[in-house]
């Protein structure tokens, strides 16, 4: 029974991994849509506030590259960030964000999720985007200051060589769930 039920499990965890894995394949062409939600942002204490969120994911005529425009807020037109993703190479999962303003970030689809890591004004930011079902993205940002909140380790234990770890504050995260308009 109970070796039954252990590879009942390991192979659908193995079938959500294929769907997942060929669904990256066809990133960004399967994520396609215009996704809307609310974006929630959290502190240490909980929801602080909650704004409505629109992603569009568009193919872009004559063109190799997507819409990646973020929407914030009731005022679609103020609160447009009109970016496009850019395909460096697929093969390794390398993408570009421009934002059409002399700012280029690269991105990174690993495991189905595309990731972008940078810093701005003292802070880092973590994003990620996880098509989560078909109709379904899951958006965040984590935020932290670029200051390490402790400095531990390089010691040496024994024999052993223990390496510096630098831990930074987690200060804030958005996350919104996304559903594709249909």
């Amino acid at each position: 029974m109970k070796r039954s039920f252990f590879l009942t499990v390991v192979l659908f965890g193995l079938s959500c991994w294929q769907i997942r894995a060929q669904d990256s394949l066809a990133f960004p062409a399967s994520w396609q849509g215009i996704w809307v939600g609310e974006l929630q942002i959290f502190n240490a204490r909980g929801v602080v506030q909650t704004v409505p969120m629109e992603l569009h994911i568009q193919a872009i005529e004559e063109s190799e590259n997507y819409t990646w425009h973020l929407i914030y807020g009731e005022d679609k037109e103020a609160g447009l960030r009109p970016y496009e993703l850019v395909t460096i190479d697929a093969g390794r999962g390398l993408y570009q964000i421009d934002e059409k303003n002399s700012i280029a970030m690269e991105g990174y689809l690993l495991g189905g999720k595309f990731f972008q890591y940078f810093t701005v004004a003292g802070n880092a930011l973590l994003t990620s985007t996880e098509k989560t079902g078909p109709d379904e993205l899951v958006w965040e940002i984590a935020v932290s200051s670029e200051t390490p909140v402790s400095v531990t380790g390089n010691t040496t234990e024994g024999e052993e060589e223990i390496p510096e770890v630098k831990t930074f504050p987690i200060n804030g995260l958005q996350r919104a769930v996304l559903t594709r308009k249909k």
